[in-house]
């Protein structure tokens, strides 16, 4: 085990996201331009793609990582069967989900049912779906998009640690999407449901939806499901759907039969309205 690794089992995962909740939201102007500005040189960030390019003029740090882009700097796919990807950032895995077992790094799996709260039930129309793994650093675009039309039937609030998700941590601790904290969004699709899940990391597990507003903290100590049944909320492709903010994981699953995968190479940089397949 790494130095990395062990600090990832040992840190005080909530409490140093507590502290960096409230620091990146300080509107004090050294702070907070002392912190975009080291984001911008050391990730080369492309502040020309956002709707305010001058990286000084947001309130505070998190108002900058939750930019808006300009309208014409993302296009979905022109094929209305294309299956688009959520969130701009780098192919961590995907490919096929084996008997409800999802291939995470060399040598590390979890389950779908673990992925979604221990619901054995919600887990079974994916048992041999498909899955996309998309890491977002911290020079990406931090809102997520659909990448089908969906009508949200459910969330689910699943508590967890808050380990990192850079490449490192994701080859070395097992299960880490499963044990993360993280939100579980079902909807139901044209042809059949299909599920995003938002995957906290420490330092930077706030997730925010178009719909409810922040959810992430308050941290859960048990399950929390809520339940959108007859609320009418549906979203088109393409629509902003949530947001981290700081940077996470996005994992979408779909099930056998409703879309193909494009020959996604973990690594591959993805933007959000991208064909990942056909749906």
């Amino acid at each position: 085990m790494t130095f990395n690794v062990f600090l990832q089992y040992i840190l005080p995962h909530r409490f140093l996201s507590r502290i960096v909740y409230w620091a990146t939201r300080w509107t004090f102007a050294p702070w907070k331009n002392w912190l975009i500005g080291t984001i911008v040189r050391n990730y080369n960030v492309n502040m020309a793609e956002a709707a305010q390019p001058d990286p000084l003029a947001y309130q505070h740090f998190n108002a900058f990582f939750t930019r808006k882009l300009r309208p014409d700097a993302r296009r979905a796919d022109a094929d209305p069967a294309a299956l688009l990807s959520p969130a701009d950032g780098r192919i961590s895995q995907s490919g096929a989900i084996v008997d409800g077992r999802i291939f995470q790094a060399k040598g590390q799996e979890y389950t779908t049912a673990e992925l979604l709260g221990g619901d054995e039930a919600a887990a079974v129309p994916y048992r041999n779906g498909r899955f996309v793994t998309v890491y977002l650093s911290p020079r990406d675009y931090h809102r997520v998009h659909m990448p089908l039309k969906g009508t949200l039937k459910e969330t689910v609030h699943v508590p967890g640690r808050i380990f990192s998700v850079a490449p490192f941590a994701v080859a070395a601790i097992p299960r880490l999407f499963a044990r993360n904290e993280r939100l579980v969004c079902h909807f139901e699709g044209e042809r059949g449901p299909f599920v995003v899940v938002m995957v906290g990391a420490i330092l930077v597990s706030s997730v925010a939806t178009v719909w409810d507003g922040l959810v992430i903290p308050p941290y859960a100590s048990s399950i929390r499901r809520k339940s959108f049944v007859g609320q009418n909320i549906t979203l088109e492709r393409f629509a902003e759907m949530a947001r981290f903010n700081m940077g996470s994981t996005v994992i979408l699953l779909l099930p056998e039969g409703t879309a193909t995968l494009d020959g996604l190479q973990p690594q591959q940089a993805v933007l959000v309205g991208q064909r990942l397949g056909h749906s």
